[in-house]
């Protein structure tokens, strides 16, 4: 890609590593779309902590749920720093991600848990992906909010305690992880045509529409690993 071509693409003056300007308008799109899912995620998972057998189990379920929240608040305020409300940049994405949650509405416990770990990471997996190509300041804020943290481990235990014991409940949570990842990959597909801004940011992280599928690719092989950890591979 060219001198003019980066430029052009917000790459900035200041880019001799190639990597995108914080001034790039794909930014706040994707700060914006981060922390709707964060907010969406503390929602979820507090009205999911109702499905959880035992106290430990919800306990663990409104620790998730704090942190969550943890991360809306620090891209409300990576927003707020750029001069933007947070509620105004989340407009756009609303409809997207509540369809991909309508269409992965969890039914059992054990499908909360595997949608925690699994859906989430594939989420996770997409813009980490896309960070290593952000300026320093805005790749430490979506590491930051996607870091994974120790209530894996307890969704691990569950989810394989669970199926270890049951070879239905592993065949019907192996279709559910499937079903996670098309609709995910759907959703983020759907996402970057509605915002012209966020697509030329993912298009120029990535390289190219090559770069993408390769993104993809390895989302899936991300995904397969996590399923494997669950023992539901």
């Amino acid at each position: 890609m060219g001198a003019n071509s980066s430029t052009a693409l917000g790459l900035g003056e200041g880019s001799a590593d190639g990597r995108i300007a914080a001034a790039h308008p794909g930014v706040t799109d994707l700060f914006a779309v981060l922390a709707y899912g964060e907010i969406s995620a503390f929602y979820r998972l507090a009205e999911e902590a109702k499905l959880s057998p035992t106290l430990r189990g919800k306990v663990a379920v409104a620790k998730m749920a704090a942190n969550e929240m943890e991360h809306f608040k620090t891209l409300e305020q990576a927003l707020a720093e750029r001069g933007v409300d947070v509620f105004d940049a989340m407009a756009p994405f609303v409809r997207a991600l509540d369809a991909y949650h309508d269409s992965t509405d969890p039914s059992t416990w054990l499908e909360s848990m595997v949608k925690f770990y699994v859906g989430d990471g594939i989420a996770a997996d997409f813009y980490t992906e896309i960070a290593g190509a952000l300026a320093p300041e805005v790749a430490d804020v979506v590491r930051d909010v996607l870091a994974e943290v120790n209530h894996s481990e307890f969704v691990i235990e569950e989810v394989r305690t669970a199926v270890a014991q049951n070879r239905s409940e592993r065949d019907r949570l192996t279709l559910w992880g499937r079903r996670l990842l098309g609709e995910a990959i759907t959703q983020a597909q759907y996402v970057m045509a509605q915002r012209d801004d966020l697509t030329e940011l993912v298009l120029t992280a990535t390289g190219d529409l090559n770069g993408i599928a390769t993104l993809f690719e390895h989302m899936q092989a991300s995904h397969a690993e996590r399923m494997r950890v669950l023992g539901l591979g």
